[in-house]
């Protein structure tokens, strides 16, 4: 129904923000990742989740955070809540390759987000995520789809775990290729022992 929100910001409170438009501010919901981009303007897209007892808005900064978002509350038992402290802890490429590489330990480290639920989530969205591209931005997914994922596979073979290489990985330039990326990976790891 909304698409999207711009105004004045108005107030920012943990995972709240208000925005004026047109003399009237709208309670919208969010992420820390978006509190932290909010300047004294903003254009949030939004989502209006319909409940019998309420109407809440959610807003985002980008797209992709917003079809991450989407995609978390598909999950069975992952509501609206969960997936705003999942994306308040993480960026949504951060997920998307959390999720790609099966690093459930860094989704149970999201408060509320238990083992089971972590690997409902990977279980659930890994097909997805390697499908789609989130918001209109394909570099940051084709990445994730490829040189990541052919990285983290190849460091599966040399014997390194998962939960080891993956948050590694997370933080590196997405445009490396996936030698590249295993190259630094090893380098890091080399510099820890």
């Amino acid at each position: 129904m909304f698409y999207s929100i711009s105004g004045k910001v108005v107030l920012k409170q943990n995972n709240l923000a208000v925005i004026e438009n047109n003399g009237i501010a709208f309670a919208v919901h969010t992420t820390n990742t978006t509190l932290s981009k909010l300047k004294d303007e903003a254009t949030l897209f939004t989502y209006l989740q319909v409940r019998e007892d309420a109407m809440d808005l959610y807003g985002f900064h980008s797209l992709s955070e917003l079809n991450t978002f989407k995609m978390l509350i598909s999950v069975s038992g992952i509501g609206a809540k969960a997936a705003t402290a999942i994306l308040s802890d993480m960026t949504a490429e951060d997920f998307a390759l959390t999720v790609v590489s099966e690093d459930s330990k860094s989704l149970t480290g999201v408060k509320g987000i238990g083992a089971k639920t972590a690997q409902r989530i990977i279980l659930e969205l890994k097909d997805k995520l390697a499908k789609t591209d989130l918001g209109g931005n394909t570099t940051a997914y084709n990445v994730v789809n490829s040189s990541v994922t052919e990285a983290l596979a190849a460091l599966s073979v040399l014997g390194y775990v998962q939960s080891e290489v993956a948050p590694i990985v997370s933080k590196m330039d997405r445009n490396l290729s996936s030698a590249e990326i295993i190259k630094e990976t090893l380098k890091i790891i080399g510099s820890k022992k």
